[in-house]
């Protein structure tokens, strides 16, 4: 039986002005009158030799880690002729490919490849942008702007990178490239000749056509960002909800939705995420993977603020009530949900949006617009009352009681760039925690009172603002604070991590990613 990928190269090949479009669809004709065995690998379509490899590629995926291993040969990948082995799916437009990778021995040449590819066709001399880590070390952007030409060049300061990354924004590609936990090194050129439509994956090329080389890739992902010609707040990407081992930093999709998801909190007994879709509250169980709605009684149009009390038998959650004009308002009800939800703030105050419960579980900590100035304020569940906690120009957001009832954390951008913070829980003795240039949002402090995990988006936003969509990072540091490490490289934002979200042993953090 012909395999797919052969029969692209052969089409191509015999008629060089047959549009990628075209092909798939013969394709398509093909597969499904003959029953071509193709199988997809991961969120792959197929893998293929590119070019005239003398020892043949290999792909095998293990679903469990969600881990690639890919073995290939090849002569070269530069001048006019490409040989290396092709992991691919097709796609259309702007796109964001990124990828954890490491090189599997010490390898025979030291000028083997692996990285990201998109490029027009199967055949060896095509069209082509590539982020390239050679075994040296070396990383490159390389790209062929016309079929049959050599293949051009731009190196990047990075050197052996862990995570590699390459967008396109139209004719733009920019690669990224970074050591795990230290920001992405980034270079672009705008590039022509590619097509709309484009054969992207993973590859490796041995560099010496008489030996296999290996690499594993993990954490991959395949992103369709936000559409600028969308309206923001209006139209949502798909999501998916993953967990991230902060020790192995593996990063693992538990299941994906065309809706926008929002901010899971892990449940105290290990068992289920909760999150938040179109106004309404979740519970995901994580044996058996079903997942149910929670019963919030009138309260339908809920945002991203829901929080689960220490011992885990009731739950906080913010609401868009109608007898407030719209304004978010806090009210309780048990974990397992009520069709009476307890309204806590009372009406006309200003929005409320929740962040934490104190420990003894008698009061909330929310962010509040009194007086036209978003503050920090405690709120006593059974009467109302509520203390002013903070009072600065800016916006206080974010906070989160830790484990102890010692503190309070939350982040701030009374300094010009948004930061994190620490108080006392009556609002005194505040301590600045983070320093750098990044806007850092929503301090989750671990079940065991050690570490905060927290959401860091770049210069591109303003102070005030988390938006979706948009590349961030998510962040890990002492509770007394100290230099952060990033753990993991996400596309997403508002969303990704409001909610206290690690699981109960300390060991993991749930959260949300984002592509069309």
């Amino acid at each position: 039986m012909i395999r797919i990928p052969h029969l692209i190269q052969v089409i191509l090949i015999m008629n060089d002005s047959i549009s990628v479009v075209s092909t798939l669809l013969f394709i398509m004709f093909f597969h499904f009158n003959v029953s071509a065995q193709t199988k997809e690998i991961g969120i792959f379509y197929d893998h293929a030799d590119i070019g005239a490899v003398e020892l043949p590629g290999t792909v095998s995926y293990h679903s469990v880690d969600q881990e690639y291993l890919i073995e290939g040969s090849g002569a070269n990948m530069w001048f006019a002729d490409d040989q290396f082995h092709f992991l691919w799916k097709s796609i259309q437009g702007d796109f964001i490919l990124r990828a954890n990778v490491k090189f599997v021995g010490d390898g025979v040449d030291p000028h083997r490849k692996l990285g990201w590819m998109a490029r027009n066709s199967f055949q060896s001399d095509a069209e082509h942008v590539t982020a390239a880590v050679h075994g040296d070390g070396l990383v490159s952007l390389q790209y062929r702007q016309k079929k049959g030409e050599d293949t051009e060049e731009l190196t990047s300061v990075d050197s052996a990178p862990d995570v590699i990354q390459l967008e396109r924004k139209g004719n733009t590609f920019i690669m990224g490239t970074a050591k795990m936990g230290e920001p992405l090194v980034k270079v672009s050129r705008d590039i022509s000749g590619l097509h709309n439509e484009l054969f992207i994956g993973l590859f490796v090329c041995s560099h010496n056509p008489d030996f296999i080389e290996k690499a594993i890739f993990n954490n991959v992902r395949i992103i369709k960002p936000f559409d600028e010609s969308f309206e923001r707040y209006q139209d949502y990407l798909g999501s998916h909800i993953e967990v991230l081992d902060i020790e192995t930093l593996e990063r693992k999709v538990l299941f994906s939705s065309t809706h926008s998801l929002q901010a899971p909190n892990w449940t105290v007994d290990g068992k289920a995420l909760i999150y938040n879709s179109n106004g309404y509250l979740y519970r995901y169980d994580l044996e058996s993977n079903a997942t149910t709605t929670i019963n919030t009684g009138r309260a339908v149009k809920n945002n991203n603020d829901h929080v689960l009390s220490f011992d885990g038998t009731q739950i906080a959650i913010s609401h868009h009530d109608k007898d407030d004009k719209g304004d978010s308002a806090i009210y309780t009800l048990p974990a397992e949900g009520s069709s009476e939800p307890f309204r806590v703030t009372k009406k006309g105050m200003g929005a409320s949006y929740l962040h934490g419960w104190s420990t003894d579980s008698k009061e909330l900590v929310f962010t509040g617009n009194r007086n036209g100035q978003y503050d920090i304020y405690s709120v006593n569940i059974e009467t109302g009352e509520e203390t002013q906690l903070t009072d600065t120009e800016g916006l206080d957001d974010g906070p989160e009681y830790d484990p102890q009832g010692k503190y309070i954390y939350f982040n701030s951008n009374r300094t010009g760039t948004m930061q994190l913070y620490r108080m006392k829980p009556d609002g005194s003795e505040v301590e600045q925690l983070t320093f750098d240039e990044l806007n850092d949002w929503f301090p989750h402090i671990s079940p065991d009172g050690k570490k905060i995990m927290f959401l860091s988006f770049g210069t591109d936003v303003e102070s005030g603002d988390h938006p979706f969509y948009k590349h961030v990072y998510l962040r890990m540091m002492s509770v007394d604070g100290g230099e952060p490490k990033i753990l993991s490289y996400v596309y997403g934002g508002q969303g990704t991590i409001n909610v206290p979200s690690w699981s109960p042993d300390s060991k993991k953090v749930a959260f949300v990613s984002n592509s069309d």
